[in-house]
């Protein structure tokens, strides 16, 4: 499947899956920053993508990031619709006891495309069937 996606920073490396079997892509960093103890930051990655209707982007941490460092996302599995076009931005938090430092290019989480259905509500008035 192909997606459109929009380089906001051209000198970053697209995001890109590490092995034949990954389920990830890597994101990137486009600024160098320090993130404290027990702060949420917004870190922005410099891309922008046009899911087809259908497909959602999972934003999830990235495992190393998170057992060395206490590096995670705040709100994981973010979830990027099919209908937003604005750049992607993760939401750190740091929950070690030691500040953090993200360098410009650094590896700060994985994006996971998937299909999703939407569903219709069928009301019913008695139990449900399994």
């Amino acid at each position: 499947m192909e997606v459109k996606i929009l380089q906001l920073d051209k000198e970053l490396s697209l995001p890109k899956y590490e092995t034949d079997g990954s389920a990830g892509m890597d994101l990137y960093s486009t600024k160098n920053t320090w993130i404290i103890p027990g702060q949420i930051s917004v870190i922005s990655t410099g891309i922008a993508i046009s899911l087809p209707k259908g497909y959602e982007a999972q934003i999830r941490p990235r495992s190393g990031l998170a057992a060395k460092h206490g590096i995670t996302v705040v709100n994981a599995p973010g979830t990027i619709d099919s209908d937003y076009r604005g750049e992607i931005k993760i939401i750190l938090t740091n929950l070690s006891r030691q500040q953090h430092q993200v360098l410009r290019g650094n590896r700060i989480a994985q994006m996971v495309i998937n299909r999703v259905e939407q569903i219709n509500w069928l009301p019913v008035e008695t139990g449900l069937d399994l």
